[in-house]
Order: C-alpha cells, then structure tokens, then sequence
C-alpha cells in the first residue's frame, strides 16, 4: 500500500522550508521531502518522523500531498513537473507559512526592512524562558535553543518574521504586527522604491485580524510615512527619540552592555540590561516590551530574561576570541544595516577591522553611494568579491572599483581578491592582539571567521 503524506517539500534541507517541515511535523502532520544531499535540517526533521529523499526524483512523490516549494525551485525540477502532472495542489512556502499561522489563537508577525530576525529571536526567546510554549519560524538560528524553529501541541502563540522582499507580506492576517523600520531595499522588486514599499505594508496593515494591533517605531521616517496612510486605530508607538507610547530613557552603553528604563505612557515599567550591543537593540526590546505587555505579561515576569539573550545566529554573533582577537560575524548587508553594527562598536578603544562581501552587483549599484558612507568608523576595511546570489556582474559596480572609491574618502581599505579561504589568508598575518574584526555580509563571508580562527590556532 502506497504511503500517503499530507505535505512533500521540494528542497527540504534548506533553513526556511525545514522550519515549516518542523513545525507541521509537531503539529502531527505527515511530511516528506527531497534535496540533493543530507544535511543538519534533514536530519533534524527526519528524526521527527519526516521521510527523506536524498536526490529529486519524479518516484519521490507518495500519494496526494500538497506540494511546498520556494521561490529557487525551477519549473524544470522533475518533482514539481510531476507534481503538475498529478494536478497536485502546489503552495509556495509563504502560503505554508500563512497556513501554518492559521492554526494558532494568536498570530505575531514582525516585519520592517532591519531587524526582524533579531525582533522575532528575542520575542521567541522570552516566551520560551516564561513557559509560554510558543510556535515560532525566524529566519535565523536561535543560539540558546539551537533551532529557528518550534511548536508545542498546545501553543498559543506563533511567531513568524514575515518577509517583506517579494510582496509576500500581504497574504498574512497577523493579530499583532510589529514594524522595525521602513526603507528602501529589494529595489529588483520594488522599482519605485519606498514608495511601493509603503503600498505593500499599508496592504499588510489592512489585512490584520479583527482588532489588531500595530507595534512601530515611530522614530524611523519610512515608518512615520507610513503612519500618515494607513487606515487603523489600533497604532501603539515605541522609541527613543519621540513621544511613543513605550518609551527608553536613561541608555547607558557600556562596550557591548546596554541597560536603560522602559517608561509605558510615563510609567516606569522596568530597567532593562542586554548583553548585545547598540542602539537598534534598545529599540528590538521596546517592541517586544510593547508586545508582551498587551498579551498581559507582567514586566517583573520576564524583564529579568533580557540580559540572558545572546542575540541570533550572524547577527553580531561572537564566533571566537582568540589570541586577544575578537570576530564577530554579522548578516548586515544594507547600507543601513552595516551603519547600525559598525555603530555598536564606536565608542570602543580596539582597533576596529570590517571584512565586507557586497551581495548582489544590483543592490552595491543601486545603493553605491550609501555604502560609501557606512564604513566611517572602522580603522581598517576589507572588502572581497561580491557574493553574486545570481546575479549578472556589471562592469562599473565591483569591488575592486568600490575600494578605490571609498579609499578617496578616507578610509582605510583593500580590495582582497579571490575566494574566502584565500582572502583569510591575505588577511589573518595582518591581525594584532586585540583587534575587533566584524565580517559583513549575506553571504558565504559567514565562513571567513572560522577560517581565520583556525589560522590563528596553527
């Protein structure tokens, strides 16, 4: 008798679709799944009672399961022209995704252009911590449980970072919605730039469930365009700067300690200490403040577990301290984003040293200029061949020719030519007893810092 799955994944083993396989399996679905070679998230979901597939084969298709694929799948995958074949129903994975929040009381979407893995992380994070029993999909790893993915058979609450790259972000209907910040990015997709950018999350705004509530920033400027155009009541506002409904004062940074007061209104709610750096993190706690507050937590429940987050697998993860040299891996790929990181480090003492991978010709094109403006603190600026993500080179924008453009700006940088493991070469004798070296990048740059450790230990 043929085995009939309720979902079959093409392309299981990647981070985004074993999230999903994980949390269906948890739920007490039946799942299956192909990829061209075994991997970590193969196994983890196969441990859970997933049927694994190592190659993709037309064969791999048992009964009448709803197809999942993501957006890398081609229309020539032997799998999915079977699967048509078959008229099976097919659901890319961010209608998995929406159908997966569908079955939850309470659905928490965090979005924006910066920040939402980290957001998602620390929500998650502090639930888990409460013995809240949340289901979550964050598009990182989260260190202290080793997973960007879980689900109890009695979850309550779901979290997931909605993705806003491809416009997907309108097929959710969250209860809770937080915004980070609004910007221009994915300028591939969004050819008019914030200004569609803005369409789409008013779109989002509008489809929340009934009485939900929208958490933003209200000291980000994408954020208060959108603020002006948006049709909804139920607004709650963090920040720093501005009068917001959730407030930080009295910030004291202290290297890579943060600690301040979180005021609700005026009212003090609590004093709040991270153990990750920078003033975008202050501004991740207050949205989650905001939000546990109005899911009835009491502040002095689970204030005190702030200090215990260590932050999200590459953002601003420490990989090793090693002769008195500290790197620090980081997924910053945005102008912004970079701005944001380098910033958690300024006012420290070391030297401080970039190792950057620019992702995609289209976006170092579109975006030249801010980038030629994101490095201004580090002592010393690496920066090695673009990480294409399939993308066409174009003769102008490279990174040969953007070091030379930020050298005339003062900065202290190298064009390093080649892969990461011959980069790390060039670049580890040049390392001193305490260095602070931050690797920058969406990219395989993530690999250069464990290479350079092992340089350094031989």
């Amino acid at each position: 008798m043929m085995e009939n799955y309720d979902f079959h994944f093409i392309a299981i083993g990647g981070v985004g679709q074993s999230a999903l396989a994980k949390i269906l399996l948890q739920q007490g679905y039946k799942v299956s799944g192909s990829d061209l070679s075994e991997s970590k998230y193969t196994k983890i979901v196969e441990k859970l009672g997933a049927k694994i597939f190592i190659g993709q084969n037309e064969k791999n298709i048992k009964g009448n399961p709803i197809i999942v694929i993501s957006s890398a799948i081609k229309e020539d995958n032997p799998e999915l022209i079977k699967a048509k074949e078959l008229n099976l129903e097919i659901m890319h994975r961010s209608d998995c995704l929406k159908f997966i929040s569908e079955k939850f009381e309470t659905f928490i979407g965090l979005s924006g252009t910066h920040g939402k893995t980290t957001t998602s992380g620390m929500l998650a994070f502090i639930l888990e911590k409460t013995q809240k029993n949340p289901a979550y999909a964050i598009g990182g790893i989260l260190p202290h449980y080793n997973t960007n993915a879980n689900s109890y058979k009695n979850s309550k609450y779901f979290i997931a970072e909605l993705d806003e790259s491809d416009g997907s972000i309108t097929k959710y209907h969250p209860n809770y919605l937080v915004i980070n910040n609004l910007e221009e990015d994915h300028l591939d997709f969004y050819k008019n730039g914030l200004k569609d950018i803005l369409k789409t999350f008013e779109t989002t705004t509008k489809n929340l469930k009934s009485n939900g509530k929208i958490f933003i920033n209200i000291d980000n400027e994408g954020n208060n365009k959108l603020i002006k155009i948006i049709e909804n009541d139920n607004i709650i506002t963090y920040g720093i700067k501005n009068n917001a409904n959730y407030q930080a004062k009295n910030i004291i940074f202290d290297d890579f300690e943060t600690s301040f007061e979180i005021y609700k209104k005026n009212k003090l709610l609590g004093k709040i200490k991270l153990i990750i750096p920078g003033e975008h993190n202050v501004y991740n706690a207050l949205a989650i403040t905001a939000v546990l507050d109005f899911l009835g937590l009491n502040f002095e429940k689970y204030g005190k577990y702030f200090e215990e987050f260590s932050g999200m697998g590459r953002r601003f993860q420490i990989i090793t301290n090693t002769n008195g040299i500290k790197i620090i891996d980081d997924y910053a790929h945005h102008p912004t984003e970079i701005k944001t990181t380098l910033n958690a480090i300024k006012n420290i003492k070391n030297r401080k040293i970039a190792i950057f991978q620019p992702h995609r010709y289209t976006r170092l094109k579109s975006l030249w200029n801010e980038f030629l403006e994101s490095f201004n603190v580090v002592d010393k600026l690496y920066i090695v061949d673009v990480f294409n993500a399939g993308d066409k080179p174009l003769d102008d924008f490279n990174s040969k020719n953007f070091a030379v453009e930020i050298s005339k700006k003062g900065i202290n940088a190298t064009y390093i030519k080649g892969n990461i493991n011959e980069a790390a070469k060039k670049i580890t004798p040049e390392l001193k007893k305490d260095d602070i070296v931050l690797t920058l990048g969406a990219g395989d740059i993530t690999k250069i810092g464990g290479i350079i450790n092992d340089l350094l230990t031989k």
